[in-house]
């Protein structure tokens, strides 16, 4: 985005794995994001550069963002809380072992910890000579999976945090500057280091909060006869609330959420404030109490048993416009239902298969991963699997993954002379998944979900035919009358007794 709004800076994004930077380099981005393509084909190679080459790059830069991954630790001193920040430090070893002279405004771009500009400040400065001038800032980013050009593109605010020094102050505004090439000066925030680290800890908190107390409120709602739906409609209009994150749904997933506030938990136990870091735990408590609430009922509404039950997931990503599975609520529930003996046929328009397959793990033979197709995948789907059951838990079919988007092939496709017509139903893989279903469950808020032809995919279920809408997004009405027995987040669903 800087390379796009501001064509008179050089911007090169570095990286160790030469495969990452060659698909940065493609026409295949290593992450989806919806417009990220368009904004890179406009820059690549004209200002905005990909490359392995870190030495150079550190070397010619003026401003160094660090912004690599500070996942969760699994192990040691705050194990399961607080974040690994090994990756910030090799980053922060590399810079000062490459800087030999001038000045350099170091950002912390990362999600990390209160302080952590700090220990970067302290690598830095033990490192440099006479020639050398370091400046740390934070600037956090608040950008949501799925709407990322949209919200760098019009940001609430743009928050950077420094140093009180003459230095430090210098630093925040030629950074400042850069934003204000398309962000208008009053929504650039500026604050000290810390104020600014904690921040997005506490945005993030904050966020996660609003989610698991609607879906606690949904709780209620299923066992008195409200609707969370018109209980979060009510109070979203009460100005001190807002609409936002009023959602109640199988639970909140990403990157950012439960890791923040498990950071954040942390850091209050580290202050002995072990009552604050159990109200913020709270949040997390409740949020993995929605997802274990939304599987148990899918196996107690199909009669306390599904065992060899085929069932249908639509949706894996943590939420709709991204394919990433971080903490994805789906990778939840798919892992408790196959614990319970259940064969899982699995489609998200944005998951590859192989990201599907690493997130299941052991579990991952007993699962079809039903993908978007074009016609190569297909003539290589009939040639070394032509008669694929999606059903059977001992079937080990090789399932070939693409970015595609699902189209329905009416035509016969051919291979060698032969026609394989029989294939076509697969390509339309919302339907091909369905395929003698006992349930289908819906983890994912994707739009092309709401839109489907429930009554094809009623028919093609086993009976009685349930659905699971764990996003609260198809219509339920309509459902019912086509004969399916329906459960949502949030609300009693009211149809005639099995």
């Amino acid at each position: 985005m800087i390379a796009l709004k501001c064509p008179d800076i050089k911007v090169t994004v570095v990286d160790k794995s030469e495969q990452r930077i060659k698909e940065w380099n493609s026409d295949h981005l290593p992450v989806y994001e919806p417009g990220l393509f368009e904004v890179i084909e406009a820059c690549r190679g004209k200002n905005l550069f990909f490359s392995t080459n870190i030495k150079e790059a550190i070397e010619e830069a003026d401003l160094i963002f660090i912004s690599v991954n500070t996942p969760t630790k699994n192990f040691g001193t705050g194990n399961g809380k607080a974040p690994n920040l090994k990756f910030v430090e090799r980053a922060a070893r590399d810079i000062a072992e490459t800087v030999m002279a001038g000045n350099k405004i170091v950002v912390e771009k990362s999600t990390v910890p209160v302080k952590a500009a700090e220990s970067i400040a302290t690598i830095l400065s033990a490192k440099k000579n006479s020639a050398v001038n370091f400046q740390v800032l934070s600037n956090p980013e608040f950008l949501a999976e799925g709407t990322a050009i949209k919200d760098l593109l019009n940001p609430d605010r743009v928050l950077i945090g420094g140093e009180m020094s003459p230095e430090g102050q210098e630093a925040i505004r030629k950074l400042s500057s850069v934003y204000e090439h398309w962000i208008p000066k009053e929504r650039i925030l500026s604050t000290n280091t810390w104020s600014s680290e904690l921040s997005k800890l506490t945005a993030n908190a904050f966020l996660a909060q609003k989610i698991s107390s609607i879906n606690s409120i949904s709780i209620i709602c299923e066992r008195t006869g409200a609707d969370v739906s018109e209980v979060a409609t009510a109070i979203g209009l009460d100005s001190r609330i807002g609409p936002k994150f009023l959602q109640a749904s199988v639970g909140f997933g990403g990157s950012c959420f439960q890791k923040d506030i498990l950071n954040l938990v942390y850091l209050c136990e580290t202050l002995n404030e072990n009552e604050v870091a159990a109200y913020w735990n709270a949040v997390i408590v409740m949020n993995d109490h929605q997802k274990t609430r939304f599987a148990k009922n899918v196996v107690e509404t199909l009669f306390n048993t599904i065992t060899e039950k085929k069932i249908t997931m639509y949706g894996f990503a943590f939420k709709k416009d991204t394919g990433d599975t971080r903490e994805s609520p789906a990778i939840y529930v798919a892992k408790y239902l196959l614990d319970e003996g259940a064969n899982l046929a699995i489609y998200d328009p944005k998951v590859p298969h192989s990201q599907i397959v690493n997130d299941l793990e052991e579990h991952s033979s007993h699962v079809r991963v039903v993908t978007s197709m074009n016609d190569e995948d297909l003539v290589s789907l009939a040639k070394h699997n032509p008669t694929p059951d999606l059903g059977s838990r001992s079937g080990s079919g090789d399932w070939s993954a693409s970015s595609s988007p699902p189209k329905e092939r009416r035509r016969p496709l051919m291979t060698n002379g032969s026609s394989i017509a029989s294939m076509a139903e697969i390509v339309n893989c919302p339907y091909a998944a369905a395929e003698k279903s006992h349930a289908i469950v819906v983890c994912t808020e994707w739009d092309e979900f709401r839109n489907l032809d429930f009554q094809r995919i009623y028919e093609k279920m086993e009976k009685p035919a349930f659905i699971f809408d764990g996003r609260k997004i198809l219509d339920h009405d309509a459902l019912v009358k086509i004969g399916f027995h329906v459960s949502t987040i949030g609300k009693r669903i009211y149809q005639k007794t099995i």
